[in-house]
């Protein structure tokens, strides 16, 4: 999609701040961080969100959620860390390009 962040970060057009990159998925640094570790992990195949995820996607959605821990140990978080992926405008997605956030670290957020 010609118009979407996420895309042209996949296409090299914007810059991103890269911690992994394989043939199927990007994973940066966010640019605005809720936490010590904070990582969006995107597949490089534009799909807007879960709602519009089709069995096309499975492979690489079970690629991202076993690839995810992984990336977390690999970034020093050997105690633990949260994932959250955000659906649609409600759901508080801003960007429209599937993306699991990877959060860890001593400044994590609660939700109490």
């Amino acid at each position: 999609m010609s118009d979407c962040l996420f895309c042209k970060m996949v296409a090299g057009e914007v810059p991103a701040d890269v911690v992994y990159e394989d043939e199927e998925v990007l994973v940066f640094k966010d640019i605005a961080p809720k936490a010590e570790v904070h990582l969006l992990m995107i597949p490089k195949q534009h799909t807007e969100s879960l709602d519009t995820l089709s069995e096309a996607d499975d492979a690489v959605v079970a690629r991202m959620m076993r690839k995810l821990p992984i990336i977390a140990q690999e970034q020093g978080l050997e105690s633990g860390f949260r994932t959250i992926i955000n659906t649609g405008a409600g759901g508080g997605q801003v960007v429209f390009h599937l993306h699991m956030h990877l959060l860890g670290g001593k400044n994590l957020p609660g939700f109490g």
